[in-house]
């Protein structure tokens, strides 16, 4: 990739480009550039005098643990440029193990960070003064654990030493190594992951029966999710239906009270029907035992022209012949005194 040239070494003010990568030669700073104590450092430096931290690794699988300790070492001192070197893949390949990432894939995470200012590619595993002087570095930054390797206790004995290294804090619980862990750990499980997303079993590196053996687990899980699916469903309907089922049986239960409470007032012991039964048993009542008599100066009824009056029925006496029920208390007394007559008639 082609390199960003630059003429200022300050930190960047923006970050809507990517950082820049290191040229080949010396550090390209103009103002004169004195060794620094972490004290002086601290205090703060002139604008066109950032205290210059370099901070080396491999940075495989870019991950929050890298991005906090560069974030550490920037903001070690208030003015601050931050170099990162990243080790090629001959060099990691050799010392540490073979990458995840190739050393260019590797470059371009660590660009795209927002803490670094400048990438130095194809890094060297142990710093030396000449590449120090070169670079014009003024400290190391790093986690204090001594780092062992090309034969070394600690690869950055001699920078401790010279007063250079500002150590740094590892987080814990995420690293390199535990994502590889990871990976390996549920093999199978990304394995069919990705012979599910189209990769096929030779990109994989698996062997005929594991794809076939994949493939059908995949297949099985795929119908226990639509069985989950349908199950989700049907508790979902049936909820609904519980929700409308309660819905309907409290209405019903308030339409029942409305009516029972309608008809206890309408035919309870003291309800309405019961007074208006009541007042109509009485009006009955005392129209049967006082009828009302007919107007005494009504006109008398005449007998139709075409009509001849019957002719008049027989004496008969009075025991031989059964008087018809009086239709009132008045007509049974009128009988009554018609009888006494007669009786007194024979005597």
């Amino acid at each position: 990739m082609e390199e960003l040239e630059h003429t200022c070494p300050h930190p960047r003010t923006t970050l809507t480009e990517p950082a820049i990568f290191a040229r080949e030669t010396s550090c390209d700073c103009r103002a004169p550039h004195e060794k620094l104590t972490i004290a002086q450092a601290r205090r703060g430096t002139p604008v066109d005098r950032p205290v210059r931290v370099y901070a080396d690794g491999i940075f495989d699988l870019f991950h929050s643990g890298h991005a906090r300790a560069l974030m550490q070492a920037k903001n070690l001192f208030p003015n601050t440029y931050l170099i990162v070197g990243v080790c090629s893949d001959e060099l990691t390949h050799k010392y540490k193990g073979f990458t995840v990432m190739t050393e260019h894939e590797r470059y371009e995470a660590l660009r795209h960070c927002r803490y670094v200012d400048e990438v130095l590619r194809d890094a060297p595993w142990t710093l030396t003064p000449e590449f120090l002087e070169k670079h014009k570095i003024d400290f190391v930054a790093h986690d204090d654990i001594p780092y062992s390797s090309a034969g070394s206790e600690d690869v950055y004995k001699h920078i401790k030493e010279a007063g250079m290294f500002v150590p740094t804090q590892r987080t814990e619980g995420i690293s390199t190594s535990d994502l590889i862990t990871r990976i390996v750990r549920d093999y199978d499980v990304y394995a069919r992951r990705n012979l599910q997303r189209g990769y096929t079993a030779k990109e994989l590196n698996v062997s005929y029966i594991n794809e076939k053996k994949y493939r059908l687990q995949n297949q099985v899980d795929r119908m226990k999710e639509k069985v989950r699916t349908v199950e989700e469903k049907s508790k979902h309907f049936v909820y609904r239906v519980e929700e409308k089922s309660h819905d309907l049986i409290q209405k019903w239960e308030e339409k029942s009270r409305e009516f029972i409470g309608n008809f206890l007032e309408l035919f309870g012991p003291d309800g309405t029907w019961k007074q208006v039964f009541q007042e109509r048993s009485g009006r009955m009542l005392s129209y049967a035992l006082s009828p009302r008599e007919s107007p005494c100066n009504s006109p008398p009824r005449e007998l139709s022209p075409l009509r001849s009056p019957s002719p008049p029925s027989p004496p008969t006496r009075w025991h031989n012949a059964r008087p018809s029920p009086p239709t009132s208390p008045k007509g049974a007394s009128a009988s009554m005194s018609s009888m006494s007559e007669g009786d007194e008639d024979e005597k």
